[in-house]
């Protein structure tokens, strides 16, 4: 059927419903051998007051196809895991439902039939076609799939059909990829949990059912109750993913899931998988490591102006130790990453060594791990010695022999950065001492130390003002010198952080940059109280202080504040 032959015959049509004045027909009539594309449909929308199910409704009579109103549908995240978002994207279709061996698909162009053929190959199913209005169905498909909340009660219920009280897990029941529903509630909670931005997932098995948490900015919440029964299973789900023994469950494992081998969809991230024996089963913890994104820029990551300055200065000195303290999830790493990101060039040969690799840096040599054949920090180190770098990262100083090459390096012309688990900048000394680094020898090499935490932003759309009083105004006097408005989390949240009042998360930092004072004091032994005096006195703003500059600026609140850091004494 030509064009003109098609336009026509909608054209009759909606005279025939009715819908178009015979007059206004003609006219269009005279046009129709000129009209492309979607210029008919624009004409019928805007100059005769069609809508657009009326104009469906027509050209449904037209192609023998029944017609659909998309906006109504659900896109159903299961049906989107046997035809992808990105192929309905670039074919302008969307699957609707099942029913027995048919897939139901809306479809805006009437004469596709290529896709057809591809769904029925990817599905099994035959495809039943129905017709959409284009406009409709783009306007829908181009909600960002990342938004749709991921759907759990089909695939729940599946579970409850399948599995009885006994259920011997056995590894070929969860290999095939479109075998059961295990398999899909195991994609399933990971894709959602990157789509709510959780950093961890926590599978913990309890008397009577299984729990699946997720931890986001740093806070764990509650997410799916499972059915006990289903906990072997979807942990052996899991370790099969990770390449782990699932015959072995009473000692730990540690994995890796690469998971862009098991979906269709564009999530490239990878797990970090970690399996312990609990007393009520097996449990996993597994951290997201997002492949795609990037490291941030060093003043997106909370460094007040002064410290922002001192940091880029210490990073550009040719040789040294610059360290970063605190717990683990405090950003330590995301720091360093930036850092080397800011000083990279082709005149530098910068060499790490990191258990895991968490983001891949272009122009950087990376290296993994790996204890069971003995390749440690130490011994990385030691190696790296010889390949003539300029800059060293070791992920963590954990014992003396790693802490004593690390500060030779410094020693010996090389820029070295690593971290270390102390609660503050001065205790970092203290605790290279009690490794067995003599003071001289950590008073010659280092250059900063940066202890830092991690607080929760309070949410821009519905944060409250209010004026502090009482002990409050008195925090912010003591430390900061300041007192006015400031902000506190609205206990009812708002759609853009979910109910939760708070929406990402900001560094706070504590930059203590070595001085003639410093290196007396470290070469005398002196308490970790005198040397945070000394170095107060040269400057550093306290954990606490840059607290209380963040709360000042809007950017968190006092309750956040004094959760992450106690006051100064």
């Amino acid at each position: 059927m030509a064009l003109g032959r098609i336009q026509s015959a909608i054209v009759k049509t909606l005279v025939e419903m009715k819908l178009l004045e015979a007059d206004a027909s003609e006219k269009i009539m005279t046009l129709s051998h000129e009209l492309t594309g979607n210029a008919l449909d624009e004409i019928l929308l805007k100059e005769h007051g069609l809508t657009e199910f009326r104009l469906l409704v027509a050209k449904s009579r037209v192609f023998g196809m029944n017609p659909v109103n998309v906006s109504r549908f659900h896109i159903d995240p299961g049906l989107l895991e046997k035809v992808p978002i990105e192929f309905c994207r670039d074919n302008n279709l969307l699957p609707l439902g099942m029913v027995g061996d048919f897939i139901v698909v809306a479809f805006a162009n009437p004469f596709e039939i290529n896709a057809v053929n591809e769904i029925q190959e990817k599905t099994g199913l035959r495809v039943v076609r129905l017709l959409a209005g284009s406009h409709e169905l783009e306007q829908k498909l181009k909600k960002d799939s990342s938004n749709e909340k991921v759907q759990f009660g089909d695939v729940v219920d599946a579970i409850g059909a399948e599995f009885g009280d006994e259920h011997d897990v056995k590894a070929e029941d969860l290999e095939d990829e479109e075998s059961g529903p295990i398999i899909q509630l195991a994609n399933r909670i990971i894709e959602d949990a990157y789509k709510e931005g959780a950093s961890d997932i926590h599978v913990e098995p309890g008397d009577k059912e299984l729990l699946i948490r997720y931890r986001i900015d740093g806070v764990c919440q509650e997410k799916l109750h499972l059915p006990k029964k289903v906990a072997g299973a979807i942990v052996a789900r899991f370790k099969i993913m990770s390449n782990l023994d699932i015959a072995e469950r009473r000692l730990p494992q540690d994995g890796r899931i690469i998971f862009k081998q098991y979906t269709k969809k564009n999530i490239d991230i990878d797990l970090r998988v970690a399996t312990s024996p609990l007393n009520h089963g097996e449990g996993v913890v597994m951290r997201i490591l997002d492949k795609e994104k990037s490291t941030l820029p060093l003043p997106a990551l909370g460094f007040s102006e002064e410290n922002l300055l001192a940091y880029r200065k210490v990073i550009q000195q040719p040789y040294g130790m610059i360290l970063h303290c605190g717990p683990t999830g405090s950003g330590k790493s995301m720091t360093l990453y930036s850092a080397l990101n800011e000083i990279n060039s082709p005149e530098l040969v910068i060499r790490t060594a990191e258990d895991p690799i968490e983001y891949t840096l272009a122009g950087i040599n990376q290296m993994q791990m790996s204890r069971q054949i003995g390749l440690t920090f130490a011994s990385a180190l030691r190696a790296f010695l010889r390949q003539d770098p300029d800059i060293v990262l070791v992920g963590e100083i954990r014992d003396k022999e790693t802490a004593n090459i690390a500060v030779e390096a410094a020693l010996t012309g090389h820029l070295l950065l690593s971290t270390l688990h102390t609660n503050d900048a001065p205790g970092t000394v203290a605790r290279l001492t009690d490794m067995g680094v003599e003071p001289f020898m950590i008073s010659s090499s280092l250059l900063c130390v940066c202890a830092q935490r991690l607080m929760r932003r309070v949410c821009k759309k519905c944060r409250v003002a209010y004026d502090p009083e009482g002990r409050e105004r008195d925090l912010i006097e003591a430390a900061i010198g300041w007192s006015g408005t400031i902000y506190k989390a609205n206990p009812k949240g708002c759609p853009a952080c979910n109910g939760l009042g708070y929406k990402g998360r900001v560094g706070i930092h504590e930059l203590m940059q070595i001085s003639d004072e410093l290196i007396h004091a470290i070469n005398a032994e002196k308490e970790t109280a005198e040397i945070k005096r000394l170095a107060v006195k040269n400057g550093m703003k306290t954990l606490h202080q840059d607290s209380m500059l963040k709360v000042k600026d809007g950017l968190s609140t006092i309750e956040e504040a004094l959760a992450n850091v106690p006051p100064d004494l």
